[in-house]
């Protein structure tokens, strides 16, 4: 058996008893995460999610890029319409994790190679350091005049070794944020 023949009778078993045709197109839990791609970090196990929660972004690394950005922006505007205007009003959680291999993209080495010889730029997605990393995630949503300030904004940390998500940041509105932190070499409206 393939692994695409065992997802489609995973998604026949699944359908069997499908019983969700009428959710809301909003999260019942008016939650988005960013996560990172990893196999091992799927939001929906960790947070116990069920089908309708929370919407889930992943990229490398679970980073606020130019992408995920415009992503949130696009979603609030999406909100805002299907509640005949009124200012979005949801959770962003930012959620790294350790033993990322997004932490090798932060080597110079690695760093040269994939832009000499993919043209790819990696620095979006490299992880230094996962708690100044959010933080500096956090500056990135700040800096982003596009994104709503009524959204509220938390980070956490993943461990992959107990299971625990710390958190990092508490959950607090966009606009606070952007009161006590100073955004530094982060993109503005005009640069994205």
């Amino acid at each position: 058996m393939t692994p695409q023949s065992e997802l489609l009778n995973r998604n026949k078993a699944f359908a069997s008893s499908f019983d969700k045709a009428d959710l809301p197109i909003l999260p019942t839990l008016q939650t988005l995460i960013i996560a990172c791609l990893d196999a091992r970090t799927d939001p929906a196990h960790l947070f116990g999610l069920e089908l309708g929660d929370a919407v889930v972004i992943r990229n490398t690394g679970g980073r606020v890029t130019r992408a995920v950005i415009e992503e949130i922006a696009t979603l609030a505007a999406l909100v805002r319409a299907a509640t005949n205007g009124q200012e979005p009003r949801f959770n962003v959680i930012l959620m790294q994790h350790t033993q990322c291999g997004a932490q090798r993209l932060a080597q110079p080495e690695m760093h040269a190679m994939m832009k000499d010889k993919m043209g790819i730029d990696v620095s979006e997605y490299a992880i230094q350091d996962q708690r100044s990393d959010l933080m500096g995630d956090i500056d990135r949503l700040c800096a982003a005049a596009q994104v709503p300030g009524g959204i509220s904004v938390s980070a956490t940390l993943y461990d992959v070794a107990t299971g625990l998500v710390e958190e990092i940041a508490p959950a607090k509105p966009l606009q606070d944020w952007r009161a006590e932190r100073v955004p530094t070499s982060t993109p503005t409206s005009a640069t994205l």
